[in-house]
């Protein structure tokens, strides 16, 4: 596959996450989201919240893609340390911004205090992303979307993102069932075909092993060509047929 469109990566932050308190969905979200639009979502690193490792693979990623979102770390707790990493990570200042601050005002009203009232901290020259949920906003600065932690509460922001992202062409994919064969006996012929069609991408995945009933495999055709990733699975099947392996077209 071939990365004419555009591409991405994700920077999940926080302690909890790395210590397995919390389980991440953050990026199978974003994930999700940016499939629909054609984007490629081609890495994802989690870091915990040590400002110099947020930097270092904030300035990492920002250099290498052309989309970053980072999810987690801009709460009101002292442990909400992103925003500040992100100003660090563009070398620009970081202060209270009026239009943040009012957002917050209407929300909280008399119980707007000194804590909830760093969640109006932006770096210069960030745009607000609106957050329907907790109105608390997010940040993009550059091609960087800062977004918040909370499963609900980011995808809720991602709305605000969608139209401020140039778009590509959608991944089409077909995936081809095998029953009661695993992935080494069918692995050649794969193999072969994904050398014919280079321009697709060609996935391998078992299932059921090590566990009581059906084990098989899913290969997965995936391609921007939306007539020619259902050719390449029929012609995948006709192959296996030649081995006398029975697979089966499911989507």
């Amino acid at each position: 596959m071939t990365h004419a469109s555009p591409t991405a990566a994700v920077l999940i932050i926080g302690d909890e996450i790395l210590s397995g308190r919390t389980a991440d969905t953050n990026l199978n979200a974003i994930a999700r989201f940016l499939g629909v639009l054609g984007i490629d979502l081609l890495e994802a690193r989690t870091v915990g919240d040590r400002p110099g490792q947020i930097v270092e693979a904030l300035n990492a990623l920002r250099t290498g893609h052309d989309y970053v979102f980072t999810t987690g770390g801009i709460g009101p707790t002292h442990d909400d340390i992103t925003a500040n990493c992100v100003a660090e990570a563009f070398g620009v200042r970081i202060a209270e911004r009026a239009d943040a601050l009012a957002i917050l005002e209407r929300r909280y009203g008399n119980e707007l205090n000194a804590a909830r009232r760093r969640m109006a901290r932006i770096p210069e020259g960030g745009v607000l992303i609106a957050n329907p949920v907790t109105d608390a906003p997010g940040f993009q600065i550059g091609n960087v979307f800062v977004l918040a932690g909370v499963p609900k509460v980011m995808a809720a922001m991602l709305q605000d993102v969608a139209p401020r992202l140039r778009t590509g062409a959608v991944v089409h994919a077909v995936t081809v069932r095998v029953s009661g064969v695993g992935e080494g006996a069918i692995a050649a012929p794969l193999a072969e075909l994904a050398v014919a069609h280079a321009d697709l991408s060609f996935g391998s995945y078992p299932f059921g092993a090590g566990s009581v009933g059906e084990i098989g495999t899913s290969l997965v055709v995936r391609g921007r060509d939306a007539a020619r990733v259902p050719r390449a699975a029929e012609a995948l099947i006709a192959r296996l047929s030649r081995d006398g392996v029975e697979a089966i077209l499911m989507s």
